[in-house]
């Protein structure tokens, strides 16, 4: 995977949770589906970040991984 492939894996998440959003009201499985997106986009943003900071440290950027959610999602800042 190069970051290419992950940036256009997060535009098309972020562009199919920008078609669900401007249809209005959702149905609960399209909440659930938004919920699960962001997730995925955590975790793809995270990949990311990681890939850049291997390649700066000289080391290999597939070398990164892609998190579980109980990783991404309790980040704390």
């Amino acid at each position: 995977m190069t970051d290419g492939n992950v940036m256009k894996h997060i535009e098309d998440l972020v562009a199919e949770e920008q078609r669900l959003y401007s249809a209005g009201h959702l149905t609960e499985d399209e909440k659930q589906q938004l919920l699960q997106m962001q997730v995925e986009l955590d975790q793809y943003w995270d990949l990311l970040r990681q890939r850049r900071a291997l390649r700066d440290a000289g080391q290999n950027p597939n070398d990164a991984e892609l998190r579980g959610p109980d990783v991404v999602e309790n980040y704390v800042e």
